[in-house]
């Protein structure tokens, strides 16, 4: 009998101490991160620069280091999604901003779809903002 007291004890002890200690570990949901435009205008033409900032909604802050895994620049707001044009990442900025260029061929509004990991998160941030190209 007291071997079972032992053993009913000691798997209690276990249990809260794997519950104690998982709650240090507990992530952020990825539904709290979001892009956002440093600016939502740009000058139509050639080799511009876009930024946009991934931040942590509950915090304010920048989250830097995430992986850019998918980035796409269309006119799908003007009924034109077949109007793509090419974007490439660009090195620098501040840390939680991620810089791409791209040419804006015409004036209009055009839709930046964005995905990315967050480092120690799990599933993807996603994103679709839109930039306004003037003259």
């Amino acid at each position: 009998m007291k071997k079972l007291h032992i053993a009913r004890a000691l798997g209690a002890a276990l249990t809260a101490i794997a519950v104690a200690g998982s709650a240090g570990v507990a992530r952020a949901d990825i539904k709290n991160y979001e892009f956002k435009l440093v600016e939502t205008t740009i000058t139509a033409g050639r080799d511009k620069i876009i930024t946009v900032r991934l931040v942590d909604k509950t915090t304010g802050k920048p989250v830097p280091d995430a992986v850019i895994f998918a980035s796409r620049l269309d006119m799908a707001p003007e009924g034109m999604p077949e109007m793509a044009t090419k974007i490439v990442g660009e090195p620098g900025g501040e840390p939680g901003s991620y810089r791409f260029k791209a040419t804006f061929g015409m004036e209009g509004q055009w839709l930046l779809s964005i995905g990315a990991k967050v480092q120690g998160e799990t599933g993807s941030v996603e994103g679709k903002l839109v930039i306004k190209a003037q003259k």
